[in-house]
């Protein structure tokens, strides 16, 4: 642990009391200092200084307030360890990445922050492979529903879900290149994977008609699903690896595995039918049923 001093700047001598009460409760991780650029600038929300501190207590996930001296303005957030690791790995939030990066530590117990610091230096995109493995569920659940609305002759149903198809996988290419998916996802596109770039384009621009337009779509999205699907899960893979078999609950109840979602179930019963996990038939009270559980494949343990 290790505590800094505060500068000498006129907003940071007004904070010196918060930060000292912070700094001295016992869930306190971290208490960083990020200051802004310029006058609008975002990675600040426009305040002229941001005290970020990190908390082990995970009761109230975020806490603000807001400060000022009558001229220049501050704001505290207070971000609980889970609610921190969650930004992190579904990169819902990159300003929090930001201020990790920017931020100046003046309190670090067991130097939490700067060996965050460190791992997101090391990899930038933390959490690549569960981020991966999120993108190629939701991806294939657009993609398989978009299919029966297709060969059921629903083409604006079945476009819907293919442009979202098409999103998810612009989003895994990205993720795969190392890269945090933005906003403006078809712009990276350009640059990382010009062929998938084109594959939207040509759904969106072309002068074919819908059916024939989305029937390339579904050819091309079960060619990059068949092509991602080994490498994309392998986080799941990974979890089901550390024991013998595992319930469907056990799985919904392990922290990680909560950011898939509705999607997990999903996932799973993909990967049981590319033979990637197998089920195990688990006695149950009732003699007529058995619990399904699910176990990495013995083939891939052999490997």
């Amino acid at each position: 642990m290790f505590e800094k001093e505060l500068g000498g700047g006129k907003v940071e001598q007004i904070l010196r009391p918060v930060y000292q009460e912070r700094a001295s409760l016992p869930d306190t991780l971290s208490v960083l200092l990020i200051e802004n650029q310029r006058e609008d600038d975002p990675i600040t929300d426009t305040f002229d200084t941001i005290l970020f501190i990190i908390t082990s207590n995970n009761e109230v996930p975020i806490q603000t307030k807001h400060y000022t001296d009558g001229k220049l303005k501050a704001a505290m957030h207070i971000i609980s360890e889970k609610q921190l690791t969650h930004w992190l790995l579904v990169g819902t939030n990159k300003k929090i990445i930001d201020w990790l990066v920017l931020g100046k530590i003046y309190f670090d117990r067991d130097e939490y922050a700067e060996r965050l610091k460190q791992q997101l230096s090391a990899e930038p995109l933390f959490g690549r492979n569960i981020k991966m493995g999120m993108e190629l569920a939701k991806m294939i659940r657009a993609y398989n529903e978009g299919k029966i609305h297709f060969e059921r002759k629903r083409y604006m149903d079945a476009y819907l879900r293919a442009i979202n198809s098409l999103h998810h996988l612009a989003r895994l290419v990205a993720i795969k290149a190392n890269t945090l998916p933005e906003e403006t996802v078809w712009s990276q596109m350009k640059k990382i994977d010009p062929a998938v770039y084109k594959l939207y384009e040509e759904l969106i621009g072309s002068e074919e008609a819908v059916e024939k337009r989305l029937d390339l779509v579904f050819l091309a999205s079960e060619f990059f699903i068949h092509n991602y699907t080994n490498e994309a899960s392998e986080h799941l893979l990974g979890i089901l690896n550390k024991k013998e078999s595992w319930n469907i609950q056990e799985l919904h109840e392990r922290e990680e595995l909560s950011l898939y979602s509705s999607d997990l179930e999903f996932f799973i019963e993909y990967l049981v039918d590319k033979q990637l996990i197998e089920t195990v038939s688990v006695p149950s009270k009732n003699d007529l049923l058995f619990h399904r559980e699910y176990r990495l494949a013995r083939a891939l343990k052999t490997m």
